[in-house]
């Protein structure tokens, strides 16, 4: 029998394979997505993320009776015509949700129509966080990226999880996440944020923690302090974050079984991936 995954890691990670730096091709992501979506940590999976641009790719790669496919969409065109891009996807495919960089403003006017939750992707800062909260939408913050600049300071993304809990709000990260705890990347040099300092943060955040602590945790580089801290919640659902969106599945869930946080099952299949 396969043990149940942790609430705390349940839907943790969208499958962004498709994006950089991976960048895999669209006829080798898809069968591997599907291939997470029939393992035995396939509750830790969130849904296979998709450009709105290749959308019409993505329905070339699906074939009548491999069943169904949850997709989230990253809106990357035009905002006017994603309800009709979407429209024209096969039967077996769902959105889930929708992700996009444009303008609140703009969000506002055309996301209802599309009929799913959105995540907006804010700058760091209290008037971004000021500015969702009326809207409806869930914040979305990048935490990496190719340029050193789109990695925040850990008082950075500690202040903006304080302020998603002070206003009721959840928040969902992007990028730079495939490795649990905080390092530097040999190559690049970037510091990198990890996903458990993360799960830490924000289990401590919705329990009313200090910024100030926010940012110890997110800062610390102690993996086995980390995992001793995520033991204590991992029964616990996420109450603030969402998820993230990573290139690559098999880091993270080597770094969770490394850390004895997830224990290998006995891999099975589903009749509907």
């Amino acid at each position: 029998m396969v043990g149940p995954i942790p609430a705390m890691l349940r839907g943790l990670i969208d499958d962004a394979a498709l994006f950089p730096p991976g960048n895999a091709p669209m006829e080798a992501a898809v069968p591997a997505h599907r291939g997470y979506r029939q393992s035995w940590y396939e509750a830790m999976i969130g849904p296979f993320l998709v450009p709105q641009t290749r959308l019409p790719e993505l329905s070339r790669e699906l074939h009548p009776g491999r069943g169904e496919l949850h997709i989230g969409v990253i809106v990357d065109g035009d905002l006017e015509t994603v309800a009709a891009d979407v429209d024209e996807l096969p039967q077996q495919v769902t959105v889930v949700h929708y992700e996009s960089r444009h303008a609140l403003e703009h969000l506002s006017q055309y996301a209802p129509s599309w009929g799913g939750p959105v995540f907006a992707e804010l700058p760091f800062g209290d008037e971004a966080l000021d500015a969702v909260r009326a809207t409806g939408f869930t914040p979305k913050f990048r935490t990496g990226g190719l340029a050193a600049e789109f990695f925040p300071a850990p008082e950075t993304l500690a202040s903006a999880i304080a302020g998603c809990r002070l206003r009721g709000l959840q928040f969902k990260l992007t990028a730079g996440l495939h490795q649990a705890v905080r390092h530097r990347d040999p190559v690049t040099g970037f510091e990198h944020h990890g996903f458990l300092n993360v799960l830490v943060a924000a289990a401590d955040a919705a329990e009313g923690a200090r910024t100030e602590d926010l940012t110890a945790t997110l800062d610390s580089t102690d993996a086995e302090d980390l995992a001793d801290r995520a033991r204590r919640v991992l029964g616990r659902p996420r109450a603030l974050w969402t998820g993230y969106g990573s290139c690559s599945i098999d880091e993270p869930l080597g770094d969770l079984i490394d850390l004895g946080l997830l224990h290998r099952g006995t891999q099975h299949t589903k009749d509907s991936v």
